[in-house]
């Protein structure tokens, strides 16, 4: 789970976050790497030896939810093939819809860009996207999701992350600026967007 929340770690950090000793977690370490779940990086540290960040494989990605991937995919495929890309469209704009209603009455309280993306924040960890925020020395508010429970269909079909894209600024109102960084249909190790708050002139 650590490696999934924060990407590659040495085994030192990933120590001080499980509360045991560095040594512990390398043993642990090389048993997850016999098997085929975690592979390390060697990155220069200055003087001595590189240190080891160690990170996911895609046979550990697997192991995390996919929301039924291959049954999602065909019925995708099928959409497409039997009714037309039309068809799909609409069936992605009315979740987009409903996905963004959903949403806003959830955030109907809320006041304030931090407020709204926290609560935004906990709303995506619920559906599995393994959400955190941040706010940047700038000002500026760093959303991260560290897995896509649907992954398969946003790969199959991209209108899926423009539809997302489109039901966070939809919610987070006029008020912010949302522009996407890294992204894992792209082959980003997570999707994240800057939130920049903007400053309006009056009429």
């Amino acid at each position: 789970m650590h490696l999934k929340m924060h990407g590659g770690l040495s085994a030192s950090a990933l120590g001080q976050k499980l509360g045991i000793s560095g040594e512990a977690v390398r043993q642990q370490l090389a048993r997850l790497a016999d098997e085929g779940l975690v592979s390390p990086t060697s990155v220069p540290g200055g003087v001595g030896r590189p240190t080891q960040l160690w990170s996911l494989t895609q046979l550990a990605q697997a192991r995390f939810p996919d929301t039924h991937a291959a049954l999602t995919v065909q019925i995708l495929d099928i959409m497409r093939s039997q009714l037309g890309e039309a068809a799909l469209d609409a069936v992605i704009s009315v979740r987009e819809a409903e996905t963004s209603h959903a949403y806003q009455t959830a955030l109907a309280t809320r006041r304030g860009l931090r407020d709204r993306v926290a609560a935004l924040a906990d709303l995506r960890t619920r559906e599995g996207y393994m959400a955190d925020w941040s706010e940047q020395d700038d000002g500026t508010l760093l959303l991260v999701e560290n897995h896509c429970p649907i992954c398969a269909a946003a790969t199959a079909c991209q209108g899926f992350c423009r539809a997302e894209l489109e039901v966070f600024r939809a919610v987070l109102g006029p008020g912010a600026e949302i522009e996407r960084l890294e992204h894992i249909v792209s082959g980003g190790r997570r999707c994240s967007y800057s939130i920049r708050p903007v400053q309006h002139e009056p009429a």
